[in-house]
């Protein structure tokens, strides 16, 4: 990894499945063309947004199947393979696609199992570091959904189990059957609907994820919060945004998705920004 300078690490640290990771991580759906779907407008600044990526300290990096599909993966097994030791790579199964914007979930056994295999071969890799169950899929038992994922971490295909989406039942309920170190939930400024889940998450250990960590509404217009604190910071809207999810809670580690390299490395730059306890406590109470 480059020795340049890595913003990234100044957000701290978090372990999940014997697994250490920098809390300010990536996102790559962004990778993709419109809607999540199919090619990326420029497939060379992909690859260089995934490559930046490295150079500024990151070292979690959060995809899923859906993403394209497949593009996602692979791009980031040609940009970044072979991995260094320290990158952890997440993926995702349970959703499929059938155009632009369109996801439909699919639990059975069998697919989430072809999907966990397919994504082994699209990374290049031998073991998936932390597989997530991208959403419960109401048509099929929960419990043979969690039951595969216990049988694939008991295999060895994968090295840690994650959900997305659920809520403090569900997770309670997949950890009778197997280890779950994340969570993956929307979570911003301005969307708190995961409130209790990020709570029993911090309370147990369990990573949370927050996708679409950036959005702030109308909590960023002039003379709103997030404004106020810009102003006295000097950090953008989308800094003050991640910086606050940074401040949030320990377990909390944003993956912010972009397809640009300078809005890569202003979202890193996020990590170095200190927000007093007055401003996080203003945007805390902000809704």
């Amino acid at each position: 990894m480059s020795t340049t300078t890595s913003p990234v690490r100044r957000s701290g640290t978090f372990e999940f499945g014997g697994m250490t990771v920098h809390r300010l991580g990536y996102g790559a759906m962004r990778l993709t063309g419109r809607g999540i779907w199919g090619e990326p407008k420029d497939r060379d600044e992909a690859r260089a947004v995934l490559r930046r990526a490295l150079e500024l300290g990151v070292d979690f990096i959060d995809t899923a199947d859906s993403y394209g599909p497949y593009i996602s993966e692979d791009l980031i097994r040609e940009a970044l393979h072979p991995y260094p030791e320290e990158l952890v790579i997440a993926t995702k199964a349970g959703l499929t696609r059938t155009g632009p914007d369109e996801w439909h979930p699919v639990g059975r056994p069998e697919y989430l199992r072809q999907e966990c295999e397919m994504s082994l071969r699209r990374l290049g890799v031998e073991r998936i570091d932390l597989f997530q169950l991208h959403r419960i899929d109401p048509k099929v038992p929960a419990e043979e959904q969690f039951g595969l994922l216990r049988d694939l971490l008991d295999e060895g295909k994968v090295r840690a189990v994650g959900l997305s989406e659920v809520s403090v039942e569900e997770i309670e309920a997949a950890r009778r059957v197997v280890p779950v170190v994340t969570v993956q939930n929307l979570y911003n400024l301005a969307n708190r609907q995961s409130e209790e889940v990020l709570d029993f998450c911090e309370q147990q250990g369990i990573g949370f994820i927050p996708w679409f960590p950036i959005a702030a509404g109308d909590l960023a217009r002039p003379g709103g919060p997030v404004d106020d604190v810009v102003k006295e910071s000097g950090a953008t809207p989308s800094q003050v945004a991640l910086a606050w999810l940074l401040a949030r809670s320990p377990v909390m580690l944003p993956i912010p998705g972009t397809s640009s390299v300078g809005h890569l490395e202003e979202n890193c730059a996020a990590a170095e920004v200190q927000l007093t306890p007055e401003q996080v406590s203003a945007l805390t109470g902000a809704s």
